[in-house]
C-alpha cells in the first residue's frame, strides 16, 4: 500500500500514549486543538486554563509570537545541520547565551529532552572521573521518589517504583538516599521545612558502606517535581554539597523542571545558592516549542576532556542526531529574549507569595492531608482511598478538566505549575476551582 492509498479515519486507536491509561482515555478522550497564552482550547472550542505549563515546560505561556516567528524564519533558512564534525552559528550563539545566565559553568552540551540530559550527565560524570585518574568511581547515588526521565540511566538512579519495576536496575552499582517527605513533621509548611537537613547524612552512610573511591556522582532534583513537589528542608542541599566536596563525589542537580524561572531565579542552584558540578535542563529552555535539553558543566570539567584526549581525537564519544538542532536553537534564543524582555523570572518571584497563599487556602478542604509550595510550584496531597491508590486524585483531575482547569496528578497529589505569565485572578480561579472540585470528590 502506498502512502497515497492510505485514507483512514482518526479513531485514536493507532497511538500508544505515554504515561496514560490508554483504555480509559480512549473511552473518554481529552483533546486540545489550540492554545493561546494561559489557555488550551478543545476541538469543541472550550477554554481550559493551563495550571501546569503543559508538563512543567511552557513557562512563558502558549503560542508566543516572537518564538513562532524565530522558528519560522529559521526553517526557511536552514532546516537541519549535523552537529558531528560540523556546526551552525545558532548552536554556538545559544550555548553562549545559556552559559552567560549563570556563573562558574562555562560549557553546555545539547540534548533533545530531560531524559537525554540526565543520561548525558551521568556519562559525563563517569568519563570525568576516569579522566582525572579516578576510574574506580563507577557508582551513582540517586534518591527515593526521584524522577530523572525514562532512559535506562535515569530510571536506574530514579526512585519511583512503577517506572523501575518492569525494567530492573540497568546500571550496576546504584544506591539511593531516603526521600525528604514527612507528613508527621512537615505537613502544611509554607516554603522550605525546617525539619530534615539530617537526611542528607544518608550519604555519609552510603560512603561508609561502599567507600567514597567507588562513587562517581550523586544526582537529585533540587525540588522533586514529578513525584509531587517535595521541597528540600533548609540546609539539606547545602549538606549534600558539603559531603560531596569532602569525598570528591560529583553533585548533579536535575533542573529539568526547576530551570528557567520556576523558582524566581534562572535556575534552582542560584535560588538555593548551592552549586552542583553538573546540572541538567530541558522543558522551559525553548518554552516547549521545539524539544531540546542542555547539560551545564562547571568550569574545569570540559577542560579535563580536552586535556586527556590525544590531539585530533574525539574527546567524548556521545551525542545525538538532533543535538543543537537549528529550529530548537532559534526557539531557545527567542525564548530567552521573551524571558528577559518581560522579566518573567522576577515576575515569578513577585507572584510566588500570592500563589502560596492561594493554594494554602485549600488546607481545610475535604481529604487534604498536605499542601506544600516553593516558587511557582505547588502541591495538594489527598488522603488515598483504601485499596484504590491514585483514584481520588484522578477523579479530581477529571472534574477540574470539566470545570476548565488543567492540573497534574501524581499518585494522590495534585501538582500545580502555571505559566509565569499567570495573573492573580487566574491564580484565584485555580484555587477556587480545586476547592469546588474537592467538595465533590469522595
Amino acid at each position: 500500500m502506498s502512502i497515497s492509498d492510505v485514507n483512514v479515519p482518526n479513531d485514536l486507536d493507532s497511538l500508544w500514549m505515554p504515561f496514560t491509561d490508554n483504555r480509559s482515555f480512549k473511552k473518554q478522550p481529552r483533546l486540545f486543538s489550540e492554545a493561546e497564552g494561559m489557555f488550551y482550547i478543545t476541538p469543541e472550542g472550550r477554554k481550559v486554563l493551563d495550571g501546569t505549563s503543559g508538563l512543567w515546560c511552557v513557562n512563558a505561556g502558549h503560542r508566543r509570537r516572537p518564538i513562532i516567528e524565530a522558528v519560522r524564519r529559521q526553517v526557511e533558512k536552514l532546516d537541519y545541520a549535523p552537529g558531528f564534525q560540523v556546526g551552525h552559528p545558532l548552536s554556538f550563539e545559544f550555548a553562549s547565551r545559556l552559559t552567560g545566565m549563570v556563573e562558574e559553568y562555562s560549557h553546555v552540551m545539547f540534548t533533545n529532552s530531560g531524559s537525554e540530559s540526565v543520561d548525558t550527565a551521568l556519562k559525563i560524570a563517569l568519563a570525568y572521573q576516569r579522566n582525572i585518574g579516578e576510574g574506580s568511581r563507577t557508582r551513582f547515588v540517586g534518591r527515593e521518589r526521584g524522577y530523572h526521565g525514562v532512559g535506562f540511566g535515569g530510571i536506574s538512579v530514579g526512585g519511583i517504583s512503577p517506572n523501575r519495576k518492569m525494567f530492573g536496575n540497568m546500571l550496576n552499582g546504584i544506591d539511593h538516599l531516603r526521600h525528604t517527605h514527612n507528613l508527621d513533621k512537615n505537613a502544611f509548611v509554607r516554603g522550605q521545612p525546617d525539619w530534615g537537613e539530617h537526611l542528607a547524612d544518608d550519604l555519609e552512610s552510603i560512603v561508609a558502606l561502599h567507600d567514597a573511591t567507588t562513587i562517581a556522582a550523586v544526582i537529585v532534583e533540587p525540588v522533586a517535581g514529578s513525584t509531587g513537589v517535595l521541597v528540600p528542608p533548609r540546609g539539606y542541599l547545602e549538606r549534600l554539597r558539603e559531603i560531596c566536596s569532602k569525598y570528591g563525589i560529583l553533585l548533579i542537580f536535575d533542573e529539568v523542571i526547576t530551570g528557567f524561572g520556576r523558582l524566581g531565579d534562572s535556575f534552582a542552584n542560584q535560588y538555593f545558592d548551592v552549586k552542583p558540578d553538573i546540572f541538567t535542563t530541558a522543558k522551559g529552555i525553548t518554552n516547549a516549542t521545539v524539544p531540546m535539553g542542555a547539560v551545564f558543566v562547571r568550569d574545569g570539567i570540559y577542560n579535563s576532556f580536552m586535556e586527556s584526549a590525544p590531539e585530533n581525537a574525539i574527546e567524548f564519544f556521545h551525542g545525538y542526531t538532533y543535538s543543537g538542532h537549528p529550529l530548537a536553537c532559534a526557539a531557545g534564543i527567542a525564548t530567552l529574549e521573551v524571558y528577559r524582555d518581560e522579566d518573567l523570572f522576577a515576575r515569578a518571584a513577585q507572584l510566588a507569595p500570592y500563589f502560596e497563599s492561594a493554594i494554602h487556602s485549600l488546607c481545610d478542604c475535604k481529604n487534604v492531608i498536605d499542601v506544600r509550595n516553593l516558587g511557582m510550584m505547588g502541591a495538594i496531597e489527598l488522603e488515598p482511598i483504601p485499596d484504590k491508590p491514585t483514584s481520588r486524585a484522578m477523579a479530581a483531575f477529571q472534574k477540574a478538566f470539566d470545570a476548565g482547569l488543567l492540573v497534574r496528578t501524581t499518585g494522590d497529589t495534585i501538582a500545580l505549575s502555571p505559566p509565569l505569565i499567570v495573573e492573580r485572578e487566574q491564580i484565584d480561579f485555580i484555587s477556587d476551582t480545586i476547592r469546588g472540585v474537592l467538595k465533590t470528590v469522595h
